[in-house]
């Protein structure tokens, strides 16, 4: 639940309420007061509502603006998306078949001013909920003080004159008293204790005097809602001749639903949804239809617990299959009706599923219908239904399909990759609108992953979905517009694997596109190289700088060398090389590949060779290599350092090193380009910045002159980071659900950052479970005050013409720059008292902060295009 503290802070950031020292919830009136309409503190809620209405009847803009400030402060619970899109589905119906909510007595007790600012938030938004409650506790109570000892049958109360006469009582005050909760906190409800449920003895000789319902006066709860005033509701019936009769208040509630046919019934209980009697979990969701009978035979699933589900079913039996039911406590209400994730128990029919793996047993009509309504291939014309059944029908190793009764979900598994790694391919999840929002996809994800502990799949970089997917995968890559995702994989060498191949697959992907003269690919991306690209300089119009197909003659291209190339920034070099119109690989040394020929490496055939210094003092003096990249772990490339300075042709020969070794060494220059780029052009030797110290130094230098004490960076890599060598730091099974932190003092980076800013920087390091990317949060005292605006100003000024700096007003996040060539800055939060301001960046380790950095140095250097082969979108 959000905080009524929060909602004032926000309504007096927005303008809507004047700052106050009171920590209520922020009434009508006092909203109408902060606009100068209402002089809250002089009148009742009433009158001010009736000063507001006279000063100007039905105003629609202040009235549109309070909403959109609440929707706002839904999005602390969950995404954007997912806020607005439950919000329209909820307002696509007429306002009585929003939701029932069901208050049980205990709820009115304990949480009433949680449960009343719950209940506002929703009709802040426009929304009118249908609340009834219930009063058992506090009936009891009563009763025991008059000395009726409270007698059920069958579990159903037995209730006699005094028992009445007491019940009338008790639910005309709580009922009073919920209503007057909510008007405190500026929401019009109106009490209906009775005139609601018309109902005849259920059995008076057994029961007294309890209903059973048999009819309820709609009339009455539209008119309410039509006055703009939510109805609250008390389970006492009548019958025609007025007679009153008490009714449970679930019951009442489960008829109210039938006759309404809302989208959501909410029971609200104190904790907050059912729970698994064997292991005391929660329990998330319920699909009916799917788990009711295996539900039943479960040995907890006794006395209330099991008379309360088969109530629920036989109750949405008789509803829409878009009803549901939600258990939930008030405090958690605006999560579960307005997030993907929830927060109580859903309860809903769903559909059965199934899982076929031939296409004999699917229905090909109900199949092609959501192939060419949902799937963005078919839609597109890349391939047509007919093309994609006929290769499904010859994969070798087959495939099994997914989804539900209706088809409104289809998620086509393919036994293994076509590239050959073993792992299984999730080739196709499409699922309509409706099907997301009633969170089938979920229940089809639940029953494949049974099937497929293991999978990858791809997802176009723009897939609105795309959330989705990250919340399933446990690892992730980007690149050219696709993000790989995985689940399952345990060992780094897999993990490796498959990257690899999804990058080889891309970029042979590319190379059709060009080759076959298309201009575009079939899901809208640009072309990744362009035929006429004739300069290194020259600006490509439109798409990313690729490579030219323009002969080696006409380009002045330099052969590079590369020392080091089995880890991952190692690999990620081979992939910019190839892909840049000015380089081309000479030599490629690692131990552990000698002899294997270089994959992903398409310009020419190059095979693995073991260097040792001697060889690359014979290389540098015979003019084979214009510029060596060391990519050696640090501590180890100084014999191939000191072996090309050994000639006369290396001394004006390019080293670049990715280690740590010359970073503190003045007669290297420090490749840092947004900082340092007058020194970089003719330099023979570069010490490329370490990953977490560029995204540190890119996050403090604007600031520098204004700091007002040590900055402390906090900062979480991706296991990738450390490197190929097996680690604690690089394990999955050790990785996964933990974060890792690791050299608390005195790390690498921490003396590099201090070292090129020329003051002191505390640094503290983790690994985290996902593969690539580093996030750092960065705090920074200022010696002066100084607003978010402001700040934010100056990191706009410094990097406005970087290209491989971006920029945000939001925070950035790791998974949005992993495969990105740049880095990006934000959050800019300042400290109240504005002398401290905290910074956040994300950098792609393998890229920006290692074989992109190097690539653009190594363009400085050599006298090409800083920009040049390095993807700028």
């Amino acid at each position: 639940m959000i905080p009524r503290q929060i909602v004032a802070r926000q309504l007096t950031r927005s303008g809507l309420l004047r700052a106050s020292t009171s920590s209520s919830y922020p009434s009508k009136a006092s909203l109408s007061a902060a606009r100068g309409l209402v002089n809250a503190k002089q009148s009742s809620w009433r009158e001010a509502q009736l000063q507001q209405s006279r000063a100007y009847s039905g105003s629609a803009t202040a009235a549109q603006s309070e909403k959109e400030t609440i929707t706002k402060l839904l999005y602390n619970i969950g995404s954007r998306k997912e806020v607005e899109q439950y919000l329209r589905h909820f307002s696509s119906v007429e306002s009585q078949k929003f939701a029932v909510i069901k208050v049980g007595g205990a709820v009115l007790t304990d949480e009433l001013d949680t449960l009343a600012s719950a209940i506002t938030f929703l009709n802040r938004v426009g929304l009118y909920p249908i609340v009834l409650h219930g009063a058992g506790p506090q009936l009891n109570g009563l009763l025991e003080k008059a000395g009726v000892i409270p007698d059920y049958h069958d579990g159903i109360r037995i209730t006699d004159e005094k028992t009445l006469e007491i019940a009338r009582k008790v639910f005309m005050a709580e009922n009073l008293k919920l209503v007057e909760a909510l008007e405190k906190m500026g929401t019009r409800a109106r009490p209906l204790p009775g005139g609601v449920f018309t109902a005849e003895y259920l059995d008076k000789e057994k029961y007294g005097f309890v209903g059973k319902i048999t009819g309820v006066n709609k009339e009455v709860i539209e008119a309410s809602i039509r006055a703009g005033a939510l109805p609250i509701l008390t389970s006492l019936a009548e019958t025609p001749a007025g007679q009153i009769l008490n009714v449970n208040a679930d019951v009442a509630a489960g008829e109210l639903a039938r006759v309404l046919e809302p989208l959501k019934i909410v029971y609200l209980n104190e904790k907050n949804g059912l729970y698994n009697g064997d292991t005391g979990k929660k329990i998330d969701v319920i699909n009916l239809d799917e788990e009711y009978a295996d539900l039943l035979k479960q040995p907890w699933v006794k006395y209330g617990t099991k008379l309360k589900i088969k109530e629920i079913k036989e109750l949405l039996d008789h509803l829409p299959r878009s009803s549901s039911v939600a258990i939930i406590s008030a405090g958690h209400l605006h999560k579960e009706l307005f997030t993907d994730s929830g927060s109580g128990t859903l309860i809903r029919r769903g559909f059965k599923l199934f899982h076929h793996n031939s296409l004999e047993q699917l229905d090909k009509d109900r199949l092609r219908r959501i192939l060419e309504q949902e799937d963005p291939q078919v839609q597109s014309g890349q391939v047509s239904v007919s093309s994609y059944l006929h290769d499904l029908e010859n994969t070798k190793k087959g495939f099994k399909a997914y989804g539900d009764e209706p088809y409104e979900v289809l998620a086509v598994v393919k036994n293994d990759d076509e590239t050959g790694n073993g792992v299984p391919k999730l080739d196709k999840f499409i699922a309509t609108k409706a099907a997301v929002l009633n969170n089938v996809t979920d229940n089809v994800w639940a029953l494949l992953s049974k099937d497929y502990p293991s999978l990858t799949w791809i997802v176009d970089e723009n897939d609105a979905n795309k959330g989705w997917h990250f919340d399933k995968a446990e690892g992730s890559f980007t690149k050219n517009g696709k993000t790989l995702f995985w689940k399952g994989l345990n060992d780094v060498g897999t993990i490796e694997k498959v990257v690899s191949q999804f990058l080889d697959a891309q970029t042979k992907e590319a190379v059709n596109a060009a080759t076959s003269g298309s201009g575009a690919f079939a899901n809208g991306q640009r072309r990744s190289f362009s035929t006429g690209f004739n300069k290194s300089t020259s600006p490509f119009m439109g798409g990313r700088r690729m490579f030219s197909t323009s002969s080696a003659a006409q380009r002045d291209v330099k052969k590079i060398g590369l020392i080091g190339a089995r880890g991952y920034t190692g690999q990620e070099l081979i992939r910019l090389v190839n892909n840049h119109p000015n380089l081309e690989i000479s030599y490629v040394s690692s131990r552990e590949l000698e002899g294997k020929p270089l994959e992903g490496y398409t310009k020419s055939p190059v095979t693995y060779v073991n260097l040792s210094p001697e060889q690359v003092k014979e290389k540098t003096q015979s003019g084979e290599v214009d510029a060596w990249i060391l990519a050696l772990p640090n501590g180890v490339c100084k014999p191939f350092v000191e072996a090309v300075e050994s000639v006369e042709e290396g001394k004006k020969m390019v080293l670049c090193d990715l280690s740590a070794d010359f970073r503190f060494t003045n007669s290297w220059t420090y490749g840092l380009p947004e900082f340092n780029r007058a020194n970089l052009p003719g330099a023979t030797r570069i010490s490329n910045p370490g990953c977490y110290a560029t995204g540190s130094q890119l996050s403090i230098r604007p600031l520098l002159e204004h700091l007002g004490g040590t900055p402390s960076i906090f900062g979480v890599s991706g296991y990738s980071g450390a490197g190929t060598k097996p680690s604690p730091n690089n394990d999955v099974n050790h990785l996964k659900d933990n974060l890792i932190p690791y050299a608390l003092t005195n790390h690498i980076h921490e003396r590099e950052v201090s070292h090129q800013l020329g003051r002191e920087v505390n640094f503290m390091p983790h690994v985290a479970p996902f593969f690539q990317g580093i996030s750092l949060t960065v705090n920074l005292p200022l010696n002066k005050t100084m607003t978010s605006g402001e700040v934010r100003e100056i990191y706009e000024a410094a990097y406005e013409n970087e290209k491989l700096v971006h920029v945000l007003k939001g925070v950035p996040l790791v998974k949005e720059n992993a495969g990105k060539h740049f880095a990006r800055i934000g959050g800019f939060g300042v400290h109240s008292n504005g002398k401290r301001v905290v910074v956040v960046a994300t950098i792609d380790n393998l890229l920006k902060g290692a074989a992109t950095q190097a690539v653009q140095n190594l363009n400085l250097s050599l006298g090409l295009g800083e920009y040049t082969g390095i993807p700028l979108d």
